[in-house]
């Protein structure tokens, strides 16, 4: 028998290939609860997990190659790949001044009240769609957003929570997304059919939460906006150009890195025309030695953590594959709970709602469940890539906005607790972020969409045609 055929025994059975990837959550938990998580700080998590695992395995030489070519892994390769140019583009649009851009458009609209909060999440929803991270989003806009909504009448909790809403809608829906990377291609799906099959979901979701905002948003008092006008310019709305190129890139089905290399040269290009953007401030030679070299490399610095996490990941998830571990759960799933489309639909989300709840970082939590969960239950059902990864997708980015031990809500609120006291305005607690109303909307819209069917679109039977929801072909397993 050739040495990668053979099949990865582990002391215990089942437990014994479980039990890495336990040690690996643990690790997890423990330290989100401490409010110590965070991608490297995962990392010890992960090594001692594939240290453990060694032990366990009866033949060392077969778990080393699971071990590698679980880091080697192609779609692991690609989701990599595409953080090191989606985290530049992050950097480029921050710096191209979109933030003020956008600040300087809610002004200039004379938005007052609860028109003000609803427009703050419409303009983090955007920004965050823009840069693809919503803790980016949060620590860029709270501190001009959150004291102008309160000069103008804003309530202060709606506010807070309207930044954070918006900071979820735009990482869910953003193709520069950790999350929306991750959830695409562990699915095998595009880009383009992500975006396009996740729109309506996200849109039904905003509209949901723009209304709670318009009816409790409001009822502060009117002052004056200090110095926020005078620091604001129009000139940073010219970087949404960036951004319309990257989607649009994608939805014509041009790859992610691609889509992404042209979104980068134009953020670049933008921003030197309208002056915020140096080449020495994109790359430089530091005055000393380890001094950051500019944009470029602080980009790829900040997804650093995200890519040896998400290798460690791929190493252990690839244990619990090859081990047979994965096969024997899915199987128990499906025997006692997912038996139809909507039940299996239903255990998706559930077990990713599951995962994220004790994990600080939403992206980790689909690597763990991406691959060797959603893929071959969504298969099983013949449920379309798209589907599977806007169905995990979403669910990661509901409950992970409102509880206070993720990394998402702690950043947000400490952002409040510096901006609060530099202009001596109210702090709502932590605990308002419980009321995000993006949140309760996407988990509404889901349970809808399994319930209804609605968006819900199945994979090839025959010559690579998508069936939708509804063919006679696929009734008998609803």
């Amino acid at each position: 028998m050739n040495q990668d055929s053979k099949k990865l025994e582990m002391y215990g059975g089942t437990f014994g290939g479980i039990l890495p990837l336990l040690v690996f959550l643990v690790f997890l938990i423990v330290l989100s609860v401490f409010e110590r998580g965070g991608t490297q700080a995962f990392w010890a998590g992960g090594w001692i997990a594939i240290v453990i695992g060694l032990f366990l395995a009866k033949n060392k030489v077969t778990y080393s190659e699971t071990i590698i070519k679980g880091i080697g892994d192609k779609n692991g390769v690609i989701i990599i790949t595409a953080w090191l140019f989606a985290g530049v583009f992050g950097k480029l649009m921050q710096a191209g001044g979109l933030v003020d851009g956008l600040i300087w458009l809610g002004l200039e609209l004379g938005a007052q009240g609860a028109v003000f909060t609803a427009l703050a999440f419409a303009i983090a929803a955007i920004f965050a769609t823009g840069v693809g991270t919503s803790t980016g989003t949060v620590i860029a806009l709270t501190p001009v957003l959150y004291p102008a909504g309160i000069f103008l009448g804003a309530d202060p909790a709606m506010l807070a929570v309207a930044i954070l809403a918006g900071g979820a809608c735009g990482d869910n829906l953003s193709p520069v997304s950790d999350t929306t990377i991750v959830s695409a291609y562990t699915q095998g799906a595009t880009m383009r059919e992500v975006v396009l099959t996740r729109l309506p979901l996200v849109v039904a979701a905003g509209v949901i939460t723009i209304i709670v905002l318009l009816v409790a948003g409001g009822g502060g008092e009117v002052r004056e906006l200090a110095d926020i006008e005078q620091n604001v310019s129009a000139s940073g709305l010219l970087m949404l150009l960036s951004l319309t190129i990257v989607v649009s890139a994608a939805l014509l089905n041009r790859h992610i890195i691609e889509a992404l290399i042209y979104g980068n040269i134009t953020a670049v290009v933008i921003g030197m025309i309208i002056g915020n953007i140096q080449l020495s401030k994109l790359f430089h030679i530091p005055s000393e030695r380890g001094e950051s070299t500019g944009l470029i490399e602080d980009g790829i610095l900040g997804v650093t953590g995200a890519i040896m996490f998400v290798l460690l990941v791929l190493a252990i998830t690839q244990v619990l594959i090859e081990s047979g571990a994965m096969a024997k759960l899915l199987k128990s799933i499906e025997k006692s709970v997912a038996k139809t489309v909507r039940k299996a639909e239903a255990s998706i989300i559930f077990i990713t709602l599951l995962v994220s709840i004790p994990i600080a970082n939403n992206a980790p939590a689909l690597m763990v469940i991406g691959p060797s969960f959603v893929k071959p239950l969504g298969e099983k059902f013949n449920l379309a890539p798209s589907r599977r990864a806007n169905l995990m997708d979403c669910a990661v980015n509901t409950i992970f906005f409102i509880l206070p031990w993720h990394v998402a809500v702690i950043v947000w609120h400490s952002t409040l607790v510096s901006t609060a006291e530099a202009y001596n305005i109210p702090l709502p607690s932590i605990l308002v972020a419980a009321f995000n109303p993006y949140t309760w909307g996407l988990l509404l819209v889901l349970i809808f969409s399994v319930i209804t069917g609605w968006r819900r679109t199945f994979s090839a039977i025959q010559k690579g045609e998508k069936i939708q929801e509804g063919k006679n072909a696929n009734k008998a397993v609803l």
